[in-house]
Parts: C-alpha cells; structure tokens; sequence
C-alpha cells in the first residue's frame, strides 16, 4: 500500500495544483482535494490489501492502450494532444496517467488504474480533473468508476459520461 500511495503521490505532485476546495462536492471543487492520493491508492487495492490485477478481455485493446498516442479534451484543442501513460505494475494491474494543458492555463487530468479491457471498451477506476476548461472559473473533479469506448470505427476511445459534471458536453479521448 505503501508503495502504490507513494507512486501515486509522485504522480499527483507532478499532475495537480495545490489543494484548495476543503468540503465542497465531489464532482466540482476548485481542485483535488488531498485526499484524492489516498483515494485513488485505495481504489488500486481490494481483498484485505492485495492487488488486483486488470481483466484483460482484449489483448489487443491491451496493446492499443499501451501505445497510444495521446489524450484530448476537446475545450483544449484536438491539435496538440496530451501525453497518456499507460504501465502494468507487478501484480498485471494497468495504471493511466494522462495530462493535456492549454496555452490559457486549461487543464484536463486522468489518474488512476483501468480494471477491465474489453473489445474496443476500458473500465477507469480513478480521478479525472478538468480545469479552466472551456471557462476560466470552471473545474470539474471527478473520482469514481469511469466507461470508456471506441466506437463507430474511431481511432481513440471516448469517455462515456459527457455531461458529469455541470451539463456542459465534454469529449476526453485517448488515441490509438
């Protein structure tokens, strides 16, 4: 636990601004709150404290995943792409790390483990931050299980869940 909450605390240090919002909603707060880090340690581990490792249903979504090319939001621009890592821990357990940021300040965050890879689907277990994004005063904080699929033959996968956080549509997309 020590080890994932560690690894987790890098990524967030080098992922996330400072935390303010201390008791706001958890899908709109100014920014993750701390602990956003010990919540997506724990959402990495069940059955008293062993890791789980990812379902793989698809080895070739697997692949996909692995050599992707990058994530978008679309309120930052589907030009310049940002960078989405996808690792595979000791345990066979997938983790995603991806960080898009604008030239306004805007920034889109997706941190967490994938529990499942499907045929052209992936299930994400984590947190994912938009901020500044399409508005200067808009951020949107989500930590839960999240859907996302390739469909219609499109060449990345799209979140499922458009309208999560304040009814404005936004497409976060991972490429392949």
């Amino acid at each position: 636990m020590r080890l994932i909450a560690a690894s987790i605390c890098l990524l967030l240090t080098a992922a996330c601004v400072s935390a303010q919002g201390e008791g706001a909603d958890a899908t709109q707060v100014r920014s993750p709150p701390v602990q956003a880090e010990e919540e997506a340690a724990e959402a990495s581990e069940i059955d008293d404290g062993k890791p789980v490792p990812t379902t793989v249903l698809s080895a070739a979504d697997a692949i996909r995943l692995r050599q992707n090319s990058g994530i978008t939001l679309q309120w930052i621009g589907w030009d310049e792409r940002g960078d989405a890592t996808v690792g595979v821990d000791a345990f066979g357990t997938y983790r995603l790390y991806g960080r898009q940021e604008g030239p306004k300040g805007e920034l889109l965050i997706v941190l967490g483990r994938i529990t499942e890879i499907g045929p052209d689907y992936f299930l994400f277990d984590g947190l994912i931050q938009i901020a500044y994004a399409p508005d200067p005063d808009r951020e949107c904080y989500g930590n839960r299980t999240w859907r996302f699929e390739a469909t219609q033959g499109r060449k990345y996968y799209r979140l499922r869940e458009f309208e999560w956080c304040d009814g404005l549509t936004d497409y976060i997309d991972i490429y392949f």
